[in-house]
């Protein structure tokens, strides 16, 4: 059945959502802001200052209906006004003009588990989290070993979360809010980091959803996401609704909207693997490098007996599925943390760009940040002056590079991540899934930097779960599993035996051949 054959179905069925000249306003500065930092700037506003601020309207006559059974997509750039709406969608905002009827109580589910305490085990965090919907105890306890079984996080669940990766936070967040019997759930940016395996799972699982519950919505910056699981799509765009449509049309209309990148003298602008040659001069050996974690069933080994050498001119893609120990790898190569067995020899100067603006000090500036980022890299006070307009530039901060990160967005904060990263020229660079969120336009120029990346560090390592991104650019990978190194080779060999350890390659070469 195609989408428009599910559109039309779908107004045959009742409204479950319906949005008349939605619009929500608050009083800033003359400074330009993004939709989520301003309505959090809002909330702390006194009440003495409001005459002295402007009056801005992040969402202006928002009009759209949900029907019961859809599967609804908002898509949109960064600042667009997507989250802001779900909010309101989900009563944490009040609209401040039209009329908004919601049929049905809502669940939503925000980018990496938001709202879990790191303190609390998994299993406590379902308990809180299920009360804070207000689904009472009984019908947790009915459905706990479900939502265990599905999170695919083993004995973690019985963990502190702060021992959790993001995947592992998304997967389980994922899992609360969708056994426990949604009337109406809302993913936003919920889904973006997670290995194949659990996404398709979860695609299974939001169609059972929609035949029992009223309606999934799902805002994300994945298009290619949106078009395989929504049967509509309201395209947000300055705090407007631009179109609503079938998701094929809406798609190939937004991304004409795209600036195109500008032309360049003797390169491809397609990300290819890097030509340069792969010397002998060893940049990275580990040599049986472990790392362990004192829980509260034990001791649990995130990595053991890892064994590898990088040479210089090496692109080393590292895959694996959520928890396989790909993120506290590049936390050891980093020296965020120090390995409790072996050794590891790094010849370079290393920058990481860990997911979402980790490692960012929530209460300091962006500007703040970038010489805080650059102090823990080594690198010396004198090359940040001389490339900070460029971060600046390159991240589209522009003003809000003085304010606070704890206002920023999580796409604000994995642009200003990368432009640190990128700009600064280590002689090893580390990517792990930092681009998994933000718009296209800057994933666009994201990718062309880190062709440029390629050509002067020495090396570069990226962490991901995109298969086909690791094919194209890397000229080798590790494959991950249980913290140990399961093969390691030629990137192309190394995704196949992954994908035929996930059962996905079949369905693969059945859509090529559609």
């Amino acid at each position: 059945m195609n989408s428009e054959q599910k559109v039309d179905n779908n107004h045959q069925e009742e409204h479950v959502i319906i949005a008349k000249n939605i619009g929500v306003s608050f009083y800033a500065g003359n400074q330009r802001d993004d939709y989520k930092s301003r309505v959090l700037r809002y909330l702390k506003l006194n009440r003495n200052d409001i005459d002295h601020k402007q009056k801005v309207w992040p969402l202006k006559d928002i009009n759209f209906t949900g029907h019961k059974g859809e599967i609804l997509g908002i898509i949109g750039s960064n600042g667009a006004g997507k989250t802001t709406l779900s909010k309101i969608i989900t009563g944490i905002l009040q609209e401040d003009k039209g009329e908004l009827e919601v049929d049905g109580n809502v669940t939503a589910l925000f980018s990496f588990g938001m709202g879990f305490n790191k303190e609390l085990t998994g299993r406590e965090n379902v308990y809180l989290n299920g009360m804070m919907l207000g689904i009472n105890k009984e019908m947790i306890n009915r459905y706990i070993d479900d939502i265990h079984a599905f999170s695919d996080i083993g004995d973690f669940f019985d963990q502190p979360m702060k021992y959790y990766s993001s995947g592992m936070k998304a997967r389980l967040g994922f899992s609360v809010a969708s056994h426990l019997q949604p009337e109406i759930l809302i993913l936003d940016e919920a889904l973006n980091t997670g290995d194949a395996k659990f996404s398709r799972k979860a695609a299974v699982k939001m169609k059972e959803l929609v035949k029992n519950a009223k309606m999934v919505i799902i805002v994300t910056h994945s298009l290619r996401y949106a078009q395989r699981n929504c049967d509509r799509l309201v395209w947000l765009d300055k705090g407007n609704v631009r179109k609503i449509g079938d998701p094929v049309e809406i798609i190939k209309e937004y991304r004409a909207t795209v600036p195109p990148r500008p032309p360049r003298k003797h390169r491809n602008l397609q990300l290819e693997k890097k030509q340069s040659i792969v010397t002998d001069n060893t940049i990275i050996k580990a040599n049986d490098i472990g790392v362990s974690y004192k829980l509260n069933t034990g001791i649990f080994w995130a990595l053991q007996n890892v064994n590898f050498e990088v040479k210089e001119g090496e692109v080393l893609g590292v895959i694996g599925h959520n928890g396989a120990g790909k993120s506290t790898l590049c936390k050891v190569l980093t020296k965020i943390l120090s390995p409790d067995t072996g050794s590891l020899q790094i010849n370079g100067e290393t920058s990481a760009l860990l997911g979402y603006g980790t490692g960012f000090n929530a209460q300091l500036s962006g500007k703040d940040n970038i010489f805080l980022n650059a102090m823990l890299l080594g690198i010396p006070k004198k090359r940040v002056n001389e490339k900070f307009d460029e971060i600046v530039e390159f991240s589209g901060l522009g003003e809000k590079i003085h304010k606070s990160v704890k206002d920023y967005s999580s796409g604000m904060k994995a642009r200003l991540g990368f432009s640190i990263a990128a700009i600064l020229k280590p002689d090893i660079f580390i990517i792990d899934e930092a681009l998994s969120t933000g718009d296209l336009a800057f994933k666009q120029r994201a990718s062309e930097k880190i062709q440029d990346m390629m050509s002067l560090a020495k090396v570069v390592i990226i962490v991901s779960h995109n298969m086909g991104f690791v094919e194209q650019i890397c000229t080798r990978a590790i494959w991950m599993e249980k913290g140990q190194i399961k093969f390691d080779g030629e990137a192309k060999e190394a995704v196949t035996k992954y994908r035929e350890s996930q059962g996905i390659v079949k369905n693969i070469k059945v859509r090529e051949k559609a």
